[in-house]
């Protein structure tokens, strides 16, 4: 897009913008530190629940640093004014720890000594802190010019094809603060971050829509549409859930045919090795035991015929001694 063209859009959508938002100003009482918190709390949120919250913390915490080491639960308990209370308490507790841990202290007026394009670098280093607080705080306390923009500002951007989406994705908002004077950059970036706070609420609401229609009727195209949903997985019908259940019922096909098939009887010649199992089964020693008990009952029968004879010999003996001696003369 044309740099003449761009700047011609923006100078459009400000002068739009003054016919549904009222300029805020920033508060001139704040430290350098109190200002890089209340851009934490303001990312996302209106200018007067920011105020609450900011208020809130400094009535409830002894100081920053007891912000700093408090848990995000916390945190956002006492920020639930805000849109989003979670990630404006993660927002403020990695600034905080990030500043301290490059400077060992909450102490930041020192840094208003240094050239503006240095104490900026340094802010960048430090991972915590967002572009959006970079830039309020180069705005409000470091005397530079530098528009802060949230999420739902580059979405509006995008619709009012005043960046790509490419441009919006890398959080750039090229041109902007070219088109709009130093001497209105507060004014101007509080109307900014009112439509900002609008569309990044609800993208698809009937707000949002509504604001960004009026500010370009012709943006109707380029409105934020849901994302489409992923496609859910097809629910098995009547007869295919029958069919499965008759196919998990159904034994294997190859393990019917085996188990049904005749085993070929073996040629004579070629014995097969008697199997492990038979090897380990008890036949033998019952043939065994069976042997044994024929033998002693073949046994007993000639023992009863021994005494039987024995018995018969001694009658017989008995009965010859008394006829001898009957036959004996007198």
């Amino acid at each position: 897009m044309a740099a003449s063209n761009r700047a011609n859009r923006i100078t459009k959508l400000v002068s739009s913008l003054k016919k549904h938002y009222k300029p805020v100003p920033a508060s001139k009482d704040r430290t350098l530190l109190e200002n890089l918190v209340f851009a934490c709390l303001l990312e996302g949120s209106p200018h007067e629940a920011a105020e609450e919250a900011f208020e809130r913390l400094k009535a409830n915490y002894f100081d920053w640093n007891e912000v700093r080491v408090s848990t995000r639960r916390e945190l956002s308990d006492e920020l639930r004014m805000l849109n989003d209370p979670e990630a404006a308490a993660d927002r403020l507790k990695r600034s905080l720890q990030s500043m301290f841990e490059g400077v060992y202290t909450f102490d930041l007026e020192p840094l208003k000594k240094q050239n503006l394009g240095q104490t900026v670098k340094q802010f960048q280093s430090y991972k915590g802190i967002s572009p959006f607080a970079i830039a309020y705080v180069t705005q409000t306390s470091l005397g530079g010019h530098s528009i802060p923009v949230n999420f739902g500002l580059f979405t509006a951007f995008v619709t009012l094809d005043i960046t790509t989406p490419a441009e919006a994705k890398a959080g750039a908002a090229p041109g902007l603060e070219r088109a709009i004077p130093k001497s209105k950059g507060i004014e101007v970036g509080s109307m900014l971050h009112q439509l900002g706070v609008e569309v990044g609420k609800n993208p698809y609401g009937q707000g949002a829509r509504k604001i960004l229609l009026a500010l370009d009727p012709g943006c109707k195209d380029r409105l934020p549409k849901r994302p489409a949903k992923a496609p859910e997985p097809a629910r098995p019908t009547k007869k295919s859930s029958v069919a499965n259940k008759k196919v998990a019922g159904k034994p294997d096909a190859t393990a019917t045919k085996t188990a049904d098939k005749p085993v070929a009887d073996k040629p004579a010649g070629k014995k097969s090795k008697p199997a492990a199992a038979k090897k380990d089964a008890p036949e033998p020693v019952k043939k065994k035991v069976k042997k044994k008990v024929k033998k002693a009952s073949a046994k007993a029968p000639t023992a009863k015929k021994a005494e039987k004879k024995k018995v018969k010999k001694a009658v017989k003996k008995t009965v010859k001694k008394k006829t001898a001696a009957k036959r004996k003369p007198k």
